[in-house]
């Protein structure tokens, strides 16, 4: 039977689940959010929720019974008094699973199950307990087995006493788990992100491709088992940087777009082979390139080098009152079916949720 506090507690978490649901497009473009996560959990700010419940103390001053007229006020206060300080509305923070939250922006952006490549050829070993061996460490005796045994060797015998069940196991009695090496298939997935830290890529810009990226590494997650990441920033030159330099560096200068893709190519190259790896390439920037045919380069390198080996290649343009925003329009011109490669213009915080949905909803 589950007790009534357990129901209460689950109604809960279901009005919880609800809220956010309801203003999940809200928290898609916040990135406060993000300051809360932890390993498997995130904690989301929700305005206080209150149940029901019984108050005692003074019931006097209200109009309850007896006389009295519709429009009487029911604590008969003045209403006189000073202005308090602080705020009316409380805060609860609510944490709420990973899985849960890639569930919830599943459903609300109607995002497919992603549908892996190259699974077949990747496999790793996994030790399953589903048998038993007459030897082995104390620690993986199996009790129940050996009482079992031991139990039946005194029936057989006319030891056993049912006035005093005594049951003293022998070294013949012992029973140990064992385990048997299984081959089970698993989806390796990278993430490679690429962002633009021109000068015309400024901290709003960055702010907007932060919030998006965790997001994508949230719905991937929910889909690939092993999944890793690698960060690239450019401007005329391209290098490798960890996180938290991806999201924070400030740079200033001119933008040679290739400069990202060949660092792109050979890390693909490098380090993750096509028949092994779920590849998904994501490249950021408000549309700048460097003259001289850079954007032509780009485009040879993406059909010839890169599409070919990856699940999906995704460009974000990002608004910028600096970019010319043409790299967009060039790629649309030049991959117009070709299903591997997806745009998306990204104008501010707001539209953070249409362009995930535009990159994730292919299911590739």
């Amino acid at each position: 039977m589950v007790l009534k506090i357990e129901q209460d507690h689950s109604r809960f978490r279901q009005i919880v689940r609800g809220r956010i649901k309801k203003e999940l497009r809200r928290y898609i473009t916040r990135g406060e959010v993000m300051g809360r996560q932890g390993r498997k959990l995130i904690s989301i700010p929700l305005p206080s929720i209150d149940l029901p419940h019984f108050r005692y103390g003074d019931n006097s001053g209200g109009v309850g019974q007896g006389d009295g007229e519709t429009g009487s006020p029911v604590d008969g206060g003045s209403g006189s008094g000073r202005a308090g300080d602080s705020p009316g509305a409380h805060v609860l923070e609510v944490e709420v699973s990973l899985e849960e939250l890639a569930e919830m922006l599943g459903e609300e952006l109607e995002l497919p199950r992603i549908q892996p490549r190259g699974t077949e050829t990747l496999a790793s070993d996994r030790n399953r307990y589903r048998s038993t061996r007459r030897v082995g460490p104390e620690s993986l005796r199996h009790f129940k087995r050996t009482y079992r045994r031991a139990l039946r060797r005194q029936i057989a015998s006319g030891t056993y006493d049912p006035r005093r069940p005594i049951i003293i196991p022998v070294k013949e009695d012992r029973v140990y788990r064992s385990w048997n090496v299984t081959r089970e298939p698993r989806s390796n997935a990278v993430i490679l992100y690429m962002m633009d830290v021109s000068g015309s890529m400024g901290d709003e810009q960055k702010e907007i491709v932060r919030i998006e990226a965790f997001w994508i590494d949230t719905w991937l997650r929910s889909q690939y088992k092993n999944i890793e990441r690698r960060y690239i920033v450019h401007d005329a030159a391209a290098r490798e940087v960890d996180e938290e330099t991806f999201y924070h560096l400030k740079e200033s200068g001119g933008t040679k777009i290739s400069s990202a893709y060949e660092l792109c190519r050979r890390l693909m190259a490098d380090h993750y082979p096509a028949e092994d790896w779920n590849i998904y390439p994501f490249h950021f920037s408000d549309g700048d390139n460097w003259g001289g045919g850079d954007t032509e380069t780009c485009v040879t390198m993406l059909r010839e080098a890169i599409l070919p080996s990856v699940n999906q290649f995704s460009y974000g343009q990002v608004e910028s009152p600096y970019g010319s925003g043409q790299f967009l329009k060039d790629l649309d011109q030049n991959f117009a079916d070709t299903p591997e490669l997806v745009t998306s213009h990204i104008d501010g915080k707001s539209g953070i949720p249409d362009s995930i949905r535009t990159f994730l909803g292919k299911g590739r």
